[in-house]
């Protein structure tokens, strides 16, 4: 495989950053995870948290050096890590399950395979347009979808944050699958949080992102949605892949796994943070963090098989 890859994650205007992002690639595959914890300070992140490290795991564990199955890979990962922070629901005696949207995208032979939950997107842009788009799981979508509302009126919807399947909470995700997408020399895959799509929309993604390299191209998305979002701006993640031809030329800044060793992986995953300075009275302490990581591992580790 050969790609370019690049994510960042930043915090907004808010206290703490609640969005957890990760990628993860063997020689053969490669696997991309963006999570937006909801449900107030800690727990949210926490949600998020377990579920980009259960899927991330879940791939080093499975990925030797493919996935037998990516589809199942899916479906099974992502229904293990709904339980694993249920899980750490009823261990930590919370009045409500924390929850988290996920997208998260698997590549391998060529072909892309992708699903989510919530509204945290995925784009695959081909030629300076969307080739295609995962679908929000929000009201203002069904509204849409409806005729009851317009993209412009989806954007200042007073429920527009509010959606109907993520991993945790009280209800089972309704988990959205793709159809698996052969993927084409110079194709970008972009993962985000509604805090880089909501500010910049459909076609500030696409202008941002087609033609540049990704690496000076990231970095200007996030500081233009922050800027749009201003003194409301969320917390804003994205992850974004180019893929490239492994008979084409030499790209700077490309990635070629053709060397990696079978059993090698290579992974970039956020850690854990502490709150935006100045701290407040909700403010974690490193023990606290030791602390809060141990749980998480010890909810993940039951349903790591």
């Amino acid at each position: 495989m050969r790609f370019t890859i690049f994510q960042e994650s930043r915090i907004g205007k808010r206290k703490t950053n609640q969005d957890r992002i990760a990628y993860c690639y063997s020689r053969d595959a490669l696997l991309m995870v963006l999570a937006d914890g909801m449900g107030g300070h800690l727990h949210g992140e926490v949600a998020a948290h377990i579920a980009v490290q259960y899927l991330t795991q879940a791939f080093q564990r499975e990925a030797q050096p493919v996935l037998k199955d990516p589809a199942l890979f899916l479906s099974h990962s992502l229904s293990s890590a709904h339980h694993a922070i249920l899980d750490y629901t009823l261990d930590k005696n919370l009045p409500e399950a924390p929850r988290t949207t996920i997208v998260v995208c698997v590549v391998q032979d060529g072909y892309a395979h992708w699903a989510h939950a919530g509204d945290s997107r995925l784009y695959l842009l081909r030629q300076g347009r969307i080739a295609t788009q995962t679908r929000d799981h929000s009201r203002v979508q069904l509204m849409m979808d409806q005729g009851l509302l317009d993209a412009k009126g989806a954007a200042t919807h007073p429920g527009r944050n509010r959606i109907y399947s993520c991993l945790g909470g009280t209800h089972a995700p309704q988990i959205e699958f793709s159809r698996r997408m052969l993927l084409q020399d110079g194709d970008v895959l972009a993962l985000c949080s509604d805090g880089v799509w909501g500010p910049l929309g459909n076609e500030g993604v696409v202008r941002e992102l087609t033609g540049t390299n990704l690496m000076e191209a990231v970095p200007k998305v996030m500081n233009r949605a922050e800027e749009l979002a201003g003194p409301t701006c969320d917390n804003l993640s994205i992850i974004a892949m180019c893929w490239h031809d492994d008979l084409g030329d030499a790209v700077p800044d490309s990635v070629s796994t053709q060397t990696m060793a079978l059993n090698d992986f290579t992974t970039q995953m956020d850690a854990f943070q502490r709150t935006r300075p100045p701290a407040s009275i909700v403010d974690l302490t490193d023990d606290e963090i030791e602390r809060a990581i141990s749980e998480i591992n010890s909810a993940i580790k039951k349903f790591s098989k």
